[in-house]
């Protein structure tokens, strides 16, 4: 229970972090496990600084320090940050740093309803029950039915499950159910057919309006969601690429040129240059190259139906693939023109 609450002590069958010199280690705070017999036994789990008895955690403080018999580490409580970088990864997850962009794109509050479609290893769930409780609600699908109900497991191991429901479902041919018609603040897919889910968030937003994020790791996929948008009336649609840069700041001297002599006329006697001083400048250096990309985050607003864009016809799937293909293919015609041009 202890993601649904900041508390002190550490309780039996809470969930910790272990950090030891720099790792991170998720840990069930239980005395006893099963092993692979069967057998109750005492729960000890193994570090790379020795043996931690499990059961001695139980009534420590939150932030201690644990001694190990070849060194020591602390015992932190979980945040949705602290579990992405330690959950068992069943699908590929999404991050702290896209993790809070999308909060903040999806205009995230206490009592918001927002619908998740592609559950994954609850990385970005975790992170959306925390923004929108106590009063609102997360509906996340996938499509996968084991994930569904691991995750389903990990929500009530961690005292989540009034904030969230788990559905095992194929939003993309079945849409999110009726039972979310108009219901939505937000929706977020992590679908490798964003576009095909379009139809089903108009469905799922409110008739005040709300808004909409993809996560998708290829440009192709951001065309196709872009134009299905169009065609459904999404307003101020927008594609960001979210990456990490570390700046390198040092005290550099850089040479001042004497100028002093400009300032008289050509017709005078010529002024002898000075030679040039330095002065010293704190300065902030870019990285040569940009490693981390991880995905476009495409994201957009769907108005209020009484100001809607009136469209007398939506595009088919057809249609819209082939507009897509039309812009990929005028975009790769621009590159080659720009390559010949430069030889």
């Amino acid at each position: 229970m202890s993601f649904r609450n900041y508390k002190e002590k550490i309780d039996e069958g809470d969930t910790v972090i272990l950090y030891l010199s720099n790792n991170l280690y998720a840990l069930d705070v239980r005395p006893e496990i099963k092993n692979k017999k069967g057998d109750m036994v005492e729960n000890v789990y193994q570090t790379p600084f020795g043996a931690l008895k499990v059961r001695n955690l139980i009534g420590a403080d939150y932030g201690s320090r644990v001694e190990l018999s070849k060194g020591w580490g602390h015992v932190l409580q979980p945040t949705p940050e602290l579990w992405s970088l330690t959950l068992p990864h069943r699908t590929q997850i999404i991050y702290t740093p896209d993790i809070s962009m999308i909060l903040l794109q999806l205009d995230l509050i206490p009592g918001s309803v927002v619908v998740e479609a592609g559950t994954g290893s609850g990385s970005l769930a975790h992170a959306l029950i925390r923004r929108v409780r106590p009063h609102g609600h997360v509906y996340t699908f996938d499509f996968h039915e084991h994930r569904a109900k691991i995750a389903r497991e990990e929500f009530n191991e961690h005292g989540l499950a009034d904030f969230v429901t788990t559905q095992h479902r194929d939003v993309l041919a079945d849409g999110f159910g009726e039972n979310l018609k108009g219901k939505a603040d937000a929706v977020f897919l992590d679908l490798p057919k964003p576009w095909d889910g379009v139809t089903h968030a108009v469905a799922a937003i409110k008739e005040q309006g709300g808004r909409f994020c993809s996560f998708s790791p290829c440009i192709e996929q951001v065309q196709r969601t872009c134009l299905a948008l169009k065609e459904h009336g999404f307003q101020d649609i927008s594609t960001m690429e979210v990456l990490q840069n570390e700046l390198k700041v040092t005290r550099r001297n850089v040479p001042v040129r004497d100028l002093s002599f400009l300032k008289h006329k050509s017709s005078e006697c010529p002024v002898e240059e000075k030679p040039n001083s330095e002065k010293s400048y704190v300065v902030a250096s870019w990285p040569s190259s940009t490693p981390g990309h991880t995905g476009y985050l495409t994201v957009a607003t769907l108005p209020p139906t009484f100001i809607r864009k009136k469209s007398n016809s939506i595009k088919p799937d057809s249609a819209i693939e082939t507009q897509s293909d039309e812009l990929w293919q005028v975009t790769s015609n621009e590159a080659m023109a720009v390559d010949v041009a430069a030889t």
